[in-house]
């Protein structure tokens, strides 16, 4: 009843009932199962989509793999304003109930797109889009549990979300509490700034995730099952290390504060992509098979800024029966690019898995603060749209550059955008705070 039901706002003069408390907590347990389930779902696919897709269409690329990726995340980014949209004004169980009915016929989809004869990759790129948009219910969970928990639960609460997810990844009420009236206008500029802040975090990691599998493939030799092998287990030990954190967020988060949480997040993820730039002179092997007359293709350096369709792909001979492994020669920078060492990939991983975690929570719960009482599902909507985004550009933008200027570049670049959103940051540092605390009615 509490999930389906309206909203009611209540003040501090008005004390919750033992039954109402019980309900609006088995409320936010069922979603908290529903972020877990559909976690699940995400982690099974995501490390064996760049295999899978090269069994099913031989004129798949590394670049259409990004696009893969992002279709997912254009499908989130449109559903997640629908959905936001119309949880404010139905019964939040209509949009979950729908959302879930099309994640599960998406996925079904995905599972058969090998069957059709031609266009595999195509099929693949609606399946991956429409299992995006029924993800688009994070808007309406994360609206829900904002407005079911007063400031004091709001940390734990998002943190327990976010846990959940993090589990998820491992393995493959009616009620606003203390808030007051509604007076006073929400700070658009802290709201927008907060949705550029949470792009930047939700890139970061989708490069992360897009571009694990083509690296460890090109750098390591790994043959396609072992990089979803070994990949899989890298990940489920991020997520291991997630769910700490989580849990550790919600006691650091009092001590310290949610902002300079978020800093401090931001700035492990900077020494986790410097620490993945290639330091050292050794290069990485070559994938040969496919060069004639053991010609090595030179390039200069403004041919690399060429088109991806201008790239040619790399084929295995017809009669091939063995896998090529190693770095592809088509890819130019294979030839003079160092290898990035296995404990160099291992460490960033680890440091990644810090500090994306405690960005992801903090964001999503100084967002929710900053709201205050007023209906969150469209301003939660928008914010997931702003993550979806940013897994759009983000495994398009990755591939893109990796596939024509390497590694080197794709981390630069990228630890370029975060020292620029370390000092966004501190510019708008003094405007992230709570609604209740920008009006004076809590104390800071």
């Amino acid at each position: 009843h509490a999930l389906l039901g309206s909203k009611i706002f209540c003040n501090r003069d008005i004390v919750e009932t033992q039954q109402h408390y019980r309900s609006r907590w088995r409320s936010i347990r069922i979603l908290y199962l529903t972020m877990f389930l559909s976690s699940v779902g995400f982690s099974i696919v995501i490390m064996s989509i760049w295999p899978y897709l090269q069994k099913i269409d031989a004129t798949a690329d590394a670049s259409f793999l990004g696009w893969i990726i992002a279709a997912y995340s254009v499908g989130q980014m449109v559903a997640s304003p629908l959905f936001g949209m119309w949880s404010n004004y139905r019964p939040r169980g209509e949009p979950l109930a729908v959302s879930i009915t099309i994640s599960v016929a998406a996925n079904c989809l995905y599972a058969y797109v090998h069957l059709p004869t031609s266009h595999n990759k195509y099929y693949m790129l609606v399946a991956r889009a429409l299992v995006g948009f029924g993800a688009g219910n994070v808007a309406v969970v994360r609206s829900y549990i904002a407005g079911a928990t007063s400031l004091a639960e709001r940390t734990s609460a998002m943190a327990n979300t976010s846990a959940c997810q993090a589990i998820g990844f491992i393995l493959g009420p009616e009620n606003d509490d203390v808030v007051q009236a509604t007076q006073g206008n929400i700070d658009h500029i802290a709201v927008v700034e907060t949705n550029i802040l949470f792009f930047v975090i939700l890139f970061i990691f989708a490069v992360f995730e897009t571009i694990a599998t083509p690296l460890t493939m090109d750098m390591y030799s790994w043959t396609r099952k072992e990089a979803v092998f070994y990949n899989g287990i890298i990940l489920g030990a991020i997520g291991i290390e997630s769910v700490i954190v989580f849990m550790a967020v919600k006691i650091l988060s009092k001590k310290t504060g949610e902002r300079a949480l978020l800093y401090g997040g931001l700035l492990i993820v900077l020494v986790g992509f410097f620490i993945l730039l290639p330091w050292v002179n050794k290069l990485p092997s070559i994938q040969w098979e496919d060069l004639k007359n053991n010609s090595i293709p030179r390039t200069t350096f403004s041919e690399r800024f060429l088109p991806f369709w201008i790239l040619q792909t790399q084929q295995q001979p017809p009669n091939s029966t063995v896998e090529p492994t190693g770095c592809p020669a088509v890819q130019s920078w294979c030839l003079d690019t160092p290898v990035i060492h296995l404990a160099q990939y291992i460490t960033s991983d680890i440091l990644i898995g810090l500090g994306y975690p405690v960005c992801n929570v903090m964001s999503y719960t100084l967002y929710s603060k900053i709201l205050g009482p007023k209906p969150q599902g469209v301003y939660m909507g928008w914010l997931t749209a702003s993550g979806s985004g940013a897994r759009i550009f983000g495994p398009v933008f990755v591939t893109q550059i990796y596939t024509h200027l390497g590694p080197r570049w794709s981390f630069s670049l990228i630890c370029g955008i975060v020292v620029l959103s370390l000092l966004l940051l501190e510019v708008v540092y003094k405007r992230l705070i709570a609604f209740s605390i920008r009006y004076g009615r809590l104390p800071e």
